[in-house]
């Protein structure tokens, strides 16, 4: 068998799901064990990597030449799967960088590695599988206690508080449901609300059907969605810190998924501030809204013989 071979036979052994069984995630597995073809497996190490680090590794060592575009579902299909699993620790050396940062990098866990370098060794690589085993669900706790301290806390309305991951684009969204909401959308209800790491915090999916929106798994929801049911319209809320406002493309995106709803809609995109806003106004399409986090009272309308309200075709 091929080193890689059995650094897929390893994530096997400590039950990766069958997803994680393959080439690419094997070769991150000794991407992140510093582990070329003739390095004993004995000699593993715990450097800490960029996805596009380990992308290079396996050009460079293994002649495995991933593209470019390859980036995200190394990220998506292997390395969040080998961060749940406890394989590795997501940005180590600095548990507040946000998830979507290009800074993001990833380090095998100790336990992680006692197996790596256990590996080949009989008994004592079977001791290392069963004790990685039996300290998951102690070390997966200790883990997500130490990243709890670093989440944004949300009080929903009805007094229910759910955590969203680090970062300046999950803060805005926890912005648009306290301050956004309650201004121009009192007693809405939160039908969806995406995270940047759990992608579903709030989903209500049967809500959702109720107002004619039938979604499939390649739909992308906007990042918040309200509904207010006195007046029958559905807000329909972007948060653009880095990208993605609600641009002719996304309105004509967002249509498709919504076309059939029963509720008006009101595009909304919104900005942490005003200079974030500038850098993206010529991209907002028209027939839509702007909300700025730091000056949480006003609006800014896309067009000029209306208020606030969904448009009628």
């Amino acid at each position: 068998m091929s080193k890689i071979d059995d650094a897929v036979s390893i994530l096997i052994d400590l039950g990766l799901p069958r997803a994680q069984q393959n080439e690419r995630s094997g070769l991150t597995l000794l991407a992140l064990a510093g582990l070329k073809p003739r390095t004993p497996w004995e000699s593993a190490s715990t450097p800490l990597l960029r996805t596009v680090d380990i992308m290079d590794f396996m050009r460079d060592a293994y002649k495995k030449d991933y593209a470019p575009n390859s980036r995200e579902t190394i990220r998506r299909q292997t390395l969040h799967q080998f961060e749940q699993a406890r394989l590795v620790d997501r940005n180590p050396d600095d548990p507040t960088r946000a998830t979507n940062s290009g800074k993001n990098a990833y380090r095998l866990t100790d336990a992680a590695l006692a197996v790596v370098r256990a590996f080949g060794r009989g008994l004592a690589y079977e001791a290392a599988v069963s004790d990685f085993k039996k300290r998951f669900g102690e070390l997966s706790t200790a883990y997500r206690g130490t990243r709890e301290l670093h989440r944004v806390p949300l009080v929903l309305p009805g007094g229910k508080e759910v955590f969203l991951s680090a970062g300046e684009h999950n803060v805005l969204q926890s912005g648009i449901v306290r301050e956004f909401g309650p201004r121009f959308a009192p007693g809405a209800r939160l039908l969806y609300l995406g995270d940047t790491a759990d992608k579903h915090v709030i989903m209500e999916a049967a809500a959702l059907a109720g107002l004619g929106v039938t979604l499939t798994e390649h739909d992308k929801l906007p990042d918040v969605v309200l509904y207010d049911d006195k007046r029958g319209w559905l807000f329909l809320v972007e948060a653009v810190t880095s990208h993605g406002p609600v641009s002719p493309k996304r309105h004509r995106e967002l249509e498709a998924v919504f076309g059939k709803c029963a509720a008006g809609r009101v595009y909304v995109t919104a900005f942490p501030d005003a200079a974030t806003f500038r850098r993206y106004a010529a991209d907002i399409a028209w027939e839509t809204e702007v909300w700025l986090a730091d000056n949480p009272d006003h609006m800014i309308h896309f067009n000029g013989d209306k208020f606030l309200g969904p448009y009628k075709k």
